[in-house]
């Protein structure tokens, strides 16, 4: 371009990518200080657990050094002062089971189905022998996180629902740390991630992967087939039984699975086998087993977790030894607690110190059984491990240094009663429950018994509002966020946003520009569509800043997309009628027979979408009424497989119309056509054998033939990209126009545009259609079988959208159908049947064709099943560039290269870059402010990783368009130089 250009190709490409880089960094900034790894101590607890934290010596752990496992192990029993109740523990954990399957919910018991399918637990519950507990899971609500918290009593980092796919070792203190360091032998079967978590510590195991979630049957046979030998073995005194079956029926059916009610028969069974065994002797008042059942989480109607909705985080804690002193089968279910108890409880029933890091709080039925002194020593105990945790995290806190240590019962009752500073209530309440258990201790022997069991139930309640009080104000804690951090980020992610939309803002300069050259009034005036695009952005940031409009963000996209098509729709109405077909390519030309075209095409895309936003019902608040999923979902598999075929028909059949269209017919455009028919081929046989047996596990089979559907998909767009350039025939009939010209400047700029233009169009039709359709094919495969269909309307309005943008009568500029583009993604997003919580993310599909587990191929296939509708719109502004009218561009007299990809594709690339910094820019300053909400971690966290998936679903998808049109155009180019030369020399001769 010329010197006089405020912009030009390079300068454009420069400052974008910098202004990428810049917002990088930002998000690099701001997630790791808004997502901090959780503080925790250093060491394990030892002598000094059993020892007052004002007067604990720093030898204790030099003395520990020198002590075996038995002698360590009878250290510590003396020390306690507690009876050990119990010898050895059962720990099974099944992997998502909801506690209402067990518990019943609030007042009401389980369901009839429910009771009937888990008959021995209930009766274990109804006579006494068992207590079960809610045990409410901190999100994110994933295996990995919860399992540290059940060992450790420590709260996960939010981010670790990230680690969960690559579990590494657990270094923090925890009870499997405590219990090896007595002598405990351990053994474990079942999911894998205990081998990867504590590497080195189990005697035997036998491991199996919990990603493989089409097995329902193997994962848990492989842990029942060795219960029979471990039951009447001595060698262990932990035994892990970790069951992953009932997850996984939940991720394939949900709850209402037809495989769900014999899954709990199963282990149901399993119980029964456990507890008969001769290792349960059910009169021995000592050094009996304990068998616990627990579970790391819920799961949603869909089956799915991770997120915070009372579904998922409503887990199961079920002693089944300790006998109950309950009057009722009602009070025995109804008890409440959080995850992170299960590591204190464990701790002092068997007489090891508690974890470091613990912020739990003891299950007090569980103790039941012990004499007064014995419960509340477990309470001291568990009240000094918190003290030392707080004195951690609050230096300045020293009960002895404040006037509460000396306890009058008027001075404080309670946390709101010593209005001072947060170290001073914690010393009031600390000093109000030891003041009173040493009063109490000193007099037990002078008063009548019944007194001294009201007295012990104060302090009992004066220990619980401490230890209630310190473990709420440490979970808040271990989410501090550092501002020195957060700052940075903001301020380079706002930097970067404003450099976007200057950019784009020059660009649609410049456009305007050219397009009006020649005119006297060159005046800017603002359209009805342009404004409204605007209005979308402002509302979407304004409507972020509420929890409720995130919950339920897609009735937002569905009524904005749709009303701006309905401002198009208007549009098309007032266009004059065309006197001539406009020139914009053969496949157009031909389509158009109507000059109610547009209007069609946009009621077309209207259509779509409203079907597409009854399909599923996103959110959370309405998620449990009727859609047509839920309907497909209770069909038989049939009518399912017949609608995956149908929308795989007409995706390959209006493809390959669209391919016939094209002239000239070229050999590559046969060498596209046979592709597509042999990846439908492939599809339709992964549909009839294997989609139709889901909830079977995945073969040999299955796997090489969907294995084959990625190698064929993968080719094709190869081959189209690379070739297309190369065997479209650049046009010479404009070279043969002026001879006299093209001999005196054959080098001319606008003659080379005015002739490789068409073919540059027609290369990109190629290509942008191929990328569109294969996406679709990749997801007709790894969808859920439901969401065929709407993947079809996806592509129906991509054509539909295509068609309207190619009419040069709507006078949309072009960044408002970019914008529109992308709208239309995002409504998507959620007409897949995706939200803003994390349980909707499918699982199961990202284990598709994989032979063996992968930790980043997994991943790959989880965020291009989670980001499947935004990124088929990105991918398909290859198509609707070759669908535009550039004929301002021969006009143009700086027609160079970087002047034809300025113009084609800085809007399909400026637009979603912009529009993604000002939404994630917009959210991160939201997450900000709403950083000490009550949902930010249960609402506002988890969106903010859609919006993180987003953004680099943008930067793959515009980095994909950018180089397909920059190889494109570079190719002809080239061949337009290799061409000229023989041109000259024929016109010579």
């Amino acid at each position: 371009m010329s010197s006089s250009s405020s912009l030009t190709c390079g300068r454009l490409a420069t400052w974008t990518i910098i202004a990428v880089l810049l917002q990088i960094l930002g998000l690099l900034l701001f997630v790791l200080g808004f997502f901090p790894v959780k503080p925790a101590l250093s060491g394990v607890s030892g002598m000094e657990s059993y020892r007052d934290p004002m007067s604990s010596s720093r030898e204790d752990q030099e003395q520990i050094k020198h002590l075996s496992q038995n002698q360590l192990r009878s250290l510590y029993k003396d020390m306690s002062k507690i009876s050990p109740t119990f010898d050895r523990l059962i720990l099974m954990v099944v992997d998502g089971l909801p506690a209402e399957f067990v518990l019943g919910r609030g007042d009401q018991p389980p369901t009839k189905a429910m009771m009937e399918a888990m008959p021995y637990t209930q009766s274990l519950l109804s006579h006494g022998k068992a207590i079960g507990y809610h045990a409410k899971a901190a999100p994110p609500t994933v295996t990995m996180p919860r399992l540290k918290a059940m060992v450790s009593g420590a709260i996960g980092g939010f981010l670790d629902v990230a680690f969960n796919f690559n579990s590494q070792a657990f270094r923090d203190d925890n009870l499997l740390g405590q219990l090896y360091s007595i002598g405990w032998k351990m053994v474990m079967l079942g999911d894998e991630t205990w081998i990867k978590l504590f590497p080195g510590l189990f005697t035997r195991h036998d491991g199996v992967s919990s990603f493989y979630v089409k097995d329902t049957v193997e994962v848990d046979h492989n842990v029942s087939r060795h219960l029979g030998a471990e039951l009447t073995a001595t060698d262990w005194d932990l035994l892990i039984l970790h069951y992953l079956g009932l997850d996984h029926v939940g991720h394939i059916g949900g709850r209402s699975s037809t495989l769900m009610i014999p899954k709990l028969k199963e282990m149901d069974e399993v119980i029964k086998k456990i507890h008969m065994s001769s290792d349960l002797p059910q009169d021995s008042s000592n050094g009996r087993t304990l068998l616990m059942v627990v579970s790391d989480h819920g799961m949603t109607e869909n089956g799915n977790h991770g997120g915070s909705s009372y579904e998922e985080t409503d887990s199961l804690a079920l002693f089944i030894g300790i006998g109950s002193k309950l009057p009722d089968y009602a009070l025995a279910t109804r008890k409440t607690a959080s995850q992170v108890d299960i590591a204190p409880t464990l701790a002092l029933l068997f007489g090891v110190p508690i974890p470091k890091n613990n912020i739990g709080v003891l299950m007090s039925e569980a103790f039941d059984s012990l004499a007064d002194d014995q419960k509340l020593r477990a309470l001291k105990l568990n009240s000094w491990q918190l003290l030392r945790l707080l004195q951690a995290q609050l230096p300045a806190l020293s009960c002895s240094s404040y006037p509460c240590d000396n306890y009058d019962g008027a001075q404080c009752s309670g946390i709101n009663a010593c209005k001072v500073s947060i170290e001073q209530k914690f010393c009031c309440l600390f000093s109000k429950a030891t003041t009173l258990h040493s009063s109490w201790t000193s007099q037990k022997h002078r008063t009548s018994r019944s007194n001294n069991s009201e007295d012990a139930r104060s302090i009992f309640a004066a220990y619980n509002e401490f230890l209630r009080t310190s473990s709420e104000w440490l979970s808040r804690r271990a989410t501090d966020k550092p501002p020195e951090l957060l700052a940075p980020g903001i301020a380079s992610m706002a930097v970067s946003c404003a450099m976007f939309l200057f950019i784009l803002f020059c660009l649609c300069k410049e456009v305007y520009l050219k397009e009006n050259q020649g005119l006297l009034d060159c005046s800017y005036k603002w359209h009805l569509d342009e404004v409204y695009a605007l209005v979308v952005v402002v509302i979407f940031v304004f409507s972020m800043g509420s929890s409720s409009m995130v919950e339920e963000e897609q009735y937002i996209w569905h009524f904005l997309t749709s009303t701006l098509y309905l401002i198009f729709l208007r549009k098309s109405f007032q266009l004059p009628s065309p006197g001539a077909v406009p020139n914009m390519g053969n496949v157009i030309k031909r389509l158009k027979s109507s000059n109610h075209c547009p209007i069609y095409s946009i009621i077309f895309v209207l259509i779509c979408g409203r079907i597409l936003r009854g399909w599923h019902q996103g959110g959370v608040n309405w998620v449990h009424l009727p859609d047509i999923s839920k309907w497909l979902e209770q069909t038989d598999p049939p009518t399912i497989q017949s609608f995956q075929i149908v929308s795989l028909l007409f995706i390959i059949g209006m493809s390959s119309f669209n391919l016939y269209l094209l002239e000239p017919k070229r050999r590559i455009v046969l060498v596209i056509q046979v592709s597509l028919f042999l990846s439908g081929f492939l599809l339709v046989m992964h549909i009839m054998e294997f989609q139709g047996t889901v909830f079977g596990q995945s073969n040999y089979s299955s796997t090489l033939i969907a294995q084959s559907i990625y190698a064929t998909i993968i080719m094709t767009v190869i081959v189209t990209v690379l070739q297309a350039p190369w065997v479209t025939p650049v046009s010479v009939r404009d070279h043969q126009v002026n001879n006299e010209s093209l001999l005196v400047n054959s080098a001319s700029k606008d003659m080379e545009i005015r002739s490789l233009l068409p073919a540059v169009k027609y290369s990109l039709h190629l290509i942008g259609l191929t990328y569109t359709v294969c996406w679709c094919l990749l997801q007709l495969l790894l969808q859920q079988p439901v969401n065929a269909m709407p993947v079809l309307l996806l592509f129906f309005q991509i054509l539909g959208s295509m068609f309207y943008f190619s009419n040069n009568e709507t006078h949309s500029k072009h960044w408002v159908e970019v914008a529109a583009l992308y709208f239309l993604g995002m409504a998507g997003h959620f007409g897949l049947g995706n939200s803003n919580t994390l349980a909707t993310i499918d699982v199961a599909g990202a284990f598709i064709g994989i032979s063996s587990h992968s930790t980043l191929l997994s991943g790959v296939l989880m965020f291009i099943i989670t980001m499947a509708s935004p990124m088929l719109f990105l991918l398909s502004l290859v198509f609707y560039i070759s669908t535009k009218d550039a004929s301002y561009l021969l006009l143009s007299k700086n027609g160079d290269l970087g002047h034809l990809l300025q113009m084609m594709i800085g809007f399909p690339c400026l637009v979603p870059l912009a529009l993604n910094s000002v939404m994630l820019t917009a959210f991160t300053v939201v997450l900000f402010a709403m950083r000490n909400h009550l949902f930010v971690w249960s609402v506002f966290s988890p969106k903010y990783l859609y919006v993180l998936a987003m953004a680099v679903c943008v930067y793959v998808g515009v980095f994909i368009v950018a180089v397909a049109g920059i190889y494109t155009c570079s190719v002809f180019f080239l061949r337009e130089r290799m061409l000229r030369p023989k041109s000259i020399t024929k016109l010579k001769s």
